[in-house]
This record gives C-alpha cells, sequence and structure tokens, in this order.
C-alpha cells in the first residue's frame, strides 16, 4: 500500500485543504511540527513515518501562476521523490516539471483542457511520468466537461484508462480535510476490479487507519493524507502493518 503525504503548497507555506475552498485555506497546524514551511513539514514527515515520497498540489500553480520550481528542487535535494499538480492544462505546461526531474506530473481533470491533451502527454513522456487525477466535487468531475462529451466519473476514468493512463488518482475535493471519509469507495473498486492493471489511489477525507484498510480492500493501491497524519489518527506503527 504506497502512502502519500500531501502538502498544499499556497504563497510559500503549506495549507490545510478544507473541501476544495482555497480561498479558505489557512496555515496548517501540526503535531507533528509547529512550522508551515515545506522543508520543515517535509523533514517532520520523514523523522515521524520515514516517507520517501510527497505529494504537492502547488495551488498557486492551480490558479494560473508559475509552478514553484525552486520549492520542488529543495524538496528532491531532501531525497524525496515527487508527485506534483501544478494545474496543468496543456501538453507545454508539463516541460517544466519534467525538465526539473519530478517523477509524478500530476494530470487534474479539474483543469486539464481535455482528452487530446491527456493523449498528447502520455505520447510525450510515457505512462511512468504522468498520474491521471480524477478531479470530482460530490462525485460530480470537475473540469471541461463537455471535452469529455458530458461524462460521469465512471465514463471519463474508462476513457482515460483507454488513453494509457496506469496510474489514476481518485479525489472528491469535498472531502478533503473534513474528516468524512473518501466517499469514493465504490468507484474505485469498479476501476480496481474492470482494469486490474490500473494503479488506483484514493484520497480525500482519509481518517484513520480503518479508512485506508477499508479503500485496500476495495483494490486501492495508494492514499493521499494529510490530515490524519498531522492530528496524529494515523500512526507508523498503523502504517507499518499494512
Amino acid at each position: 500500500m504506497r502512502i502519500l503525504p500531501v502538502m498544499d503548497l499556497m504563497a510559500g507555506i503549506v495549507v490545510h485543504g478544507i473541501s476544495g475552498k482555497r480561498q479558505e485555506y489557512r496555515p496548517i497546524e501540526s503535531r507533528l511540527k509547529s512550522s508551515c514551511d515545506p522543508l520543515e513539514v517535509a523533514k517532520a514527515f520523514r523523522d515521524h513515518f520515514g516517507f520517501a515520497e510527497l505529494y504537492l498540489a502547488d495551488l498557486d500553480a492551480l490558479g494560473g501562476k508559475k509552478p514553484d520550481l525552486a520549492v520542488y528542487a529543495a524538496l528532491k535535494s531532501m531525497g524525496y521523490g515527487l508527485w506534483v499538480d501544478a494545474g496543468i492544462k496543456s501538453a507545454e505546461m508539463a516541460t517544466p516539471l519534467a525538465d526539473a526531474g519530478i517523477e509524478r506530473i500530476v494530470v487534474g481533470l479539474e483543469t486539464l483542457q481535455g482528452p487530446e491533451v491527456l493523449e498528447g502527454l502520455y505520447a510525450t513522456w510515457g505512462a511512468h511520468r504522468i498520474a491521471f487525477s480524477l478531479d470530482l466535487q460530490n462525485g460530480i468531475p470537475l473540469g471541461n466537461r463537455a471535452a469529455w462529451e458530458d461524462g460521469d466519473a465512471w465514463t471519463i476514468g474508462r476513457r482515460a484508462i483507454g488513453i494509457g493512463v496506469q496510474v489514476m488518482i481518485v479525489l472528491d475535493l469535498a472531502r478533503v480535510g473534513v474528516g468524512r471519509g473518501t466517499g469514493t469507495e465504490e468507484l474505485c473498486s469498479k476501476l480496481a476490479a474492470d482494469c486490474p492493471d490500473l494503479e488506483v489511489i484514493a484520497g480525500g477525507g482519509v481518517r484513520g487507519i480503518e479508512d485506508v484498510q477499508r479503500l485496500k480492500s476495495c483494490g486501492v493501491r495508494g492514499v493521499l493524507v494529510a490530515s490524519a497524519l498531522h492530528d496524529g489518527k494515523l500512526r507508523k506503527e498503523e502504517l507499518d502493518e499494512l
């Protein structure tokens, strides 16, 4: 089971994501570290849990600004493998991340212009560099739905798999940071069963080890976690037993 600790970056600090309402995000409060500096938070993740990978949501880049390449480089210098969502809309926007050595460039449905761009990204960078994020809000797909023929989450997910997606993040933003579970177990289970080779990663609202175990039983191979790490509801010894 892959555990990906999440850092939401805004204006150079780590913030607490809540339901995708980015204008309401505030500096993170954590039992692990009093600082909200990304390098300090990353160090705390390593010291407490031994993590070697990080998932970064660059909220400024998602809002249209340039990606924070300096922070990415600093985190990579600490030895972290990075998964980065920097609001990729077009194939060209992935080039700076690829050149920076980002291990997994996350392409989110929320910002992606359409399936043709996804096809171009896979043709250029390959399935080993690209992860597709099936972004939802209360189960409804986000982004340019018309480009996906107004399909539901399942239809869009299946089309993405047909394009060549091998790693799919299923993320309902309405669940982020509110401690109600991911709410996507049925969809994740269906995707995993329909495509056994697909690495399904779930995120948004993971409360503790019971949620992680339930997702694992649905065929999910990885989880994105933030709040449950910071508030102590997920402990290293529990994760080590997965």
